[in-house]
């Protein structure tokens, strides 16, 4: 059986809610999306194919481990309630980097503000949930028992966290966005132009019928009345990812894109 094949099995027989059935692209979407965490092109996926359980997601992780498509370090991460995919090793690397030398761009997009601005102000509430979050993943790595479970943060740890700032900076993302969510979940990014940084890949090896299939790995916005001051992070964001990915042969044909888009809403 191809390994594509496998792949879609294991969607189709662990992620299955009520009688809807995962179809092959979908199914293939995703295999793309944990392989590339899996050889360190991302750090993490955010599960959101469906509304499967992160038991379930374990479940399909453990049976792709199980046939040695993915190696058994990936874990489940669960963070109020959203299933995240994670290369543990990588993910720390990333956040010890973040404390370091401040290696993503934090944007604020307070519904107050008339434009998106980027902020230094909230450095130190990020800083103290990321040193949390590091806390719980590299206790986590200390239980081998443990592995084959979806690792939950108890919701009195994260309750507080700002989920839209760490997301994207668990995905991987050089710039995240940041709202005060005490005061409200709306924006200011509405008609705000946004240039859209897409990374593009072929999955190679997957067997007949999905060879050269185009994957998208990455997919992500910053403002673009911000470009000349996000202009370095891009670039060194670039440049790690295309030494990533010579490091590897399940994808080929890289290509980073940037689009501009203006929207009338925009949710994060």
């Amino acid at each position: 059986m191809a390994s594509s094949d496998v792949f879609v099995a294991a969607a189709r027989k662990c992620l299955r809610v009520g009688k809807k059935r995962f179809s092959a692209t979908v199914s293939l979407n995703l295999a793309t999306q944990v392989l590339a965490v899996d050889l360190g092109l991302k750090p993490a996926l955010l599960y959101d194919s469906n509304t499967a359980s992160a038991e379930q997601v374990q479940q399909y992780l453990n049976s792709l481990q199980a046939a040695q498509l993915v190696s058994k370090s990936l874990q489940t991460l669960v963070i109020s309630e959203n299933s995240l995919i994670v290369n543990p090793s990588l993910t720390i690397a990333n956040l010890e980097a973040l404390l370091l030398r401040r290696t993503v761009t934090v944007v604020d997009v307070c519904h107050s503000l008339e434009q998106p601005a980027i902020t230094e102000l909230q450095w130190g509430a990020i800083r103290d949930m990321i040193q949390a979050l590091l806390a719980h993943i590299r206790q986590f790595g200390q239980h081998s028992v443990m592995r084959n479970v979806p690792h939950r943060i108890e919701k009195r740890h994260c309750e507080t966290w700002n989920l839209c700032t760490l997301f994207g900076i668990l995905l991987g993302y050089p710039s995240t966005y940041w709202f005060d969510q005490n005061r409200s979940f709306e924006n200011c990014l509405a008609m705000s132009p946004l240039v859209v940084t897409k990374a593009v890949a072929s999955w190679q090896g997957g067997g007949s019928g999905v060879e050269g299939h185009r994957c998208c790995l990455y997919s992500f916005s910053t403002p673009e009345m911000l470009q000349a001051e996000t202009l370095s992070v891009m670039a060194s964001w670039t440049t790690q990812l295309q030494e990533r990915f010579q490091q590897q042969k399940v994808f080929s044909g890289l290509s980073v894109t940037r689009s501009t888009v203006t929207l009338p809403s925009v949710a994060l």
